[in-house]
């Protein structure tokens, strides 16, 4: 006798080993996102869903918190303002590269060129918009609340406190400033040079006049044995020239404003609150129009090496003036 509670067993249930009855794939996708009879939704039961869901939320929970862990422990042993690599063991090295601006336009990265037409104030304003964008914290240094405290005027007997830096006085760099459009409209144009910063680097100067290089070009060693305050001698040279005798012909005057270098009390870079690299401004004062001139720039330190392929101590640009 079978009880009244008990369930109708069908052959199906007593023989499992027979082949269910088939249903249309229609009924198949109904019952695979909603089955009446169990209660499934998606092939799983609402106690499965629940199961499986607290699985993953304590497995992602544990995951996600053992890489917060792990962030936390690495974060710890990094300084945010000293590098961990430095000089000979980290990959920028110990000799830097010497940039210039302003720099072409982004869309053609492998250009070196500048070229305007003196004569037309619109042909010319991309290269003067260029260099106010590079000079804006320049120009205004102490524009951060809290931030002019630690800006100091320096000089050679003067150099900074520990912590502090120095400031780049762009503005007073005539013919070289914003309100002179930097001499473009004149096609006389400046062109404004910087060392790449290397923290902890120190540069070793040539303050000796009689071991300059061979190499170095005759008008800077000049300079460099002319000069009378002997404090002046630290500091990074910076020499241009035309690429070929025909570019030496056609290049020109050129001055260096405010000098012919980057001082030395700028150095080393420490990676300091407000630090600016020094700059120079280079102004070609009479350079012959509608020639394409090669320039080449070098800055001069006894451990700094020039290799034009690797970018280090040496930039090249093309100057042509319409």
């Amino acid at each position: 006798m079978v009880s009244k509670d008990s369930k109708m067993v069908t052959p199906e249930m007593a023989n499992p080993y027979l082949k269910p009855p088939s249903i249309s794939t229609s009924q198949s996708l109904k019952n695979f996102f909603y089955n009446r009879e169990t209660g499934a939704v998606l092939g799983r039961t609402a106690s499965s869903w629940g199961k499986i869901g607290l699985f993953y939320l304590i497995f992602y929970g544990v995951l996600a918190a053992l890489v917060a862990i792990c962030f936390w422990g690495f974060f710890q042993t990094l300084d945010p303002r000293i590098p961990r690599w430095q000089l000979e063991r980290s990959i920028i090295g110990t000799n830097p590269g010497l940039g210039f601006r302003p720099q072409p336009p982004l869309d053609n990265v492998e250009s070196t060129l500048i070229w305007y037409r003196g004569t037309d104030s619109e042909n010319f304003k991309f290269w003067v918009n260029s260099l106010e964008s590079f000079l804006k914290d320049y120009i205004t240094p102490g524009s951060v609340p809290g931030l002019g405290a630690n800006i100091n005027k320096c000089d050679y007997n003067q150099p900074p406190p520990p912590g502090k830096v120095c400031d780049v006085d762009v503005k007073n760099w005539y013919p070289c400033t914003k309100e002179n459009k930097y001499n473009y409209h004149k096609s006389a144009p400046c062109i404004f040079l910087k060392l790449n910063k290397i923290y902890g680097w120190k540069p070793e100067f040539y303050n000796d006049t009689n071991t300059l290089p061979q190499a170095m070009p005759i008008d800077l060693k000049e300079h460099i044995t002319g000069l009378k305050n002997t404090h002046q001698l630290n500091t990074i040279w910076i020499s241009c020239e035309g690429e070929n005798p025909a570019d030496q012909e056609n290049i020109g005057p050129i001055e260096y404003i405010p000098r012919r270098g980057f001082p030395g009390y700028f150095y080393p870079f420490e990676n300091s609150e407000g630090y600016l690299s020094p700059l120079v401004a280079v102004h070609f004062v009479r350079p012959r129009t509608g020639i394409l001139i090669n320039v080449e720039c070098r800055a001069w330190a006894r451990n700094i090496k020039h290799n034009r392929n690797d970018k280090m101590g040496v930039v090249h640009f093309e100057l042509m003036i319409d």
